[in-house]
């Protein structure tokens, strides 16, 4: 699978080049167009709930091969992340716009319950090989942590992390409002050495 962009950064669309056979899952309703033969199955909408979205389509390409264009429901990037199989990431819930079968999601991945005192949170974890097309409410800034070097991002506009990042979660304010779930009230503090994503707008 190969993804290729266009239209970045204001209204991102991603081309996904797939090999005869091989197949695509992305967040339903975001085909724009295909090349013809391609198919598409409509999955549970269990494994998408977390992400506030409608069920998943996998869209997989004839013998001779496809392309598919994937286009997020709203105005802003799309990046594509390219995991190595070594390294895991965690991703901001609602970035998520399309995976091959090599990169899976790891729903009880500990780190990340540990930081969510068990509860589900706003983010979740991907490992695997290949490209991994996260959905921006704006342009991609990377954020290139030194060792013994701290920042502070805010969860809305967290786009992924790595796992060689340390990460900490706390109240901005603990007398205010706070949601797990959705990152209200929240701040994140980050020690390097490693690169953290963030989006130049805050996600709707």
């Amino acid at each position: 699978m190969q993804v290729h962009t266009r239209h970045t950064p204001a209204f991102g669309v991603a081309r996904v080049s797939l090999a005869a056979g091989e197949a695509v899952q992305a967040v339903g309703d975001t085909m724009i167009a295909s090349s013809f033969g391609v198919t598409e199955v409509t999955q549970s909408k269990g494994g998408m709930r977390g992400h506030g979205k409608g069920a998943p389509s996998v869209f997989t390409a004839p013998a001779e091969g496809g392309w598919v264009d994937l286009a997020p429901e709203g105005a802003g990037d799309v990046y594509p992340l390219e995991l190595d199989g070594r390294t895991g990431w965690n991703v901001a819930k609602q970035a998520f716009l399309a995976r091959p079968s090599t990169v899976r999601v790891d729903h009880a991945w500990q780190p990340l319950q540990a930081l969510f005192g068990g509860d589900n949170g706003f983010l979740e974890h991907y490992s695997g090989t290949g490209p991994l097309v996260l959905a921006c409410a704006g342009p991609v800034d990377a954020f290139k942590i030194e060792s013994g070097e701290l920042i502070t991002i805010r969860p809305g506009f967290l786009l992924a992390y790595p796992d060689t990042v340390q990460t900490r979660l706390r109240a901005v304010d603990p007398s205010g409002p706070q949601s797990i779930r959705t990152g209200e009230g929240l701040a994140l503090d980050f020690a390097g050495p490693g690169t953290v994503l963030v989006q130049a707008r805050k996600s709707r």
